[in-house]
């Protein structure tokens, strides 16, 4: 059973920085990939990142490139989100998924972690 367990949200001040966690269990597939999305308040869900994970070959929205950074620890079945220089529109509640065959489809999500960034 595929299990995704984030954490790390939290508050933090216009221009911080923040690492979200994700703890992935029951990935038994030969080739998948992880990602990142976001849901702001009031508004749908959105992509914000994925890594292949047997490549690591990435992919950023175009809101977040050049400020957050995914990076994977395949020894630890981790995934992470390196999410520098933040801005009052990143708050939102972040989800860790997969998907299991990499075609695109997200068949897996974790709870989500608050992250709230003051003006």
């Amino acid at each position: 059973q595929v299990q995704l367990v984030e954490s790390g949200g939290g508050l933090v001040q216009a221009g911080g920085s923040l690492r979200l966690s994700c703890a992935a269990s029951g990935l038994t597939f030969s080739s998948y990939t992880m990602g990142w999305f976001r849901q702001p308040p009031g508004k749908e869900r959105e992509f914000v990142s994925r890594i292949v994970w047997y490549g690591g070959r990435t992919s950023y929205s175009d809101s977040v490139k050049g400020r957050f950074t995914i990076s994977r620890d395949t020894g630890k079945n981790m995934v992470y989100l390196q999410m520098n220089s933040l801005k009052p529109e990143d708050t939102a509640v972040y989800y860790c998924a997969t998907d299991i065959y990499s075609d695109g489809n997200w068949n897996y999500w974790g709870q989500g972690t608050q992250v709230t960034v003051s003006s």
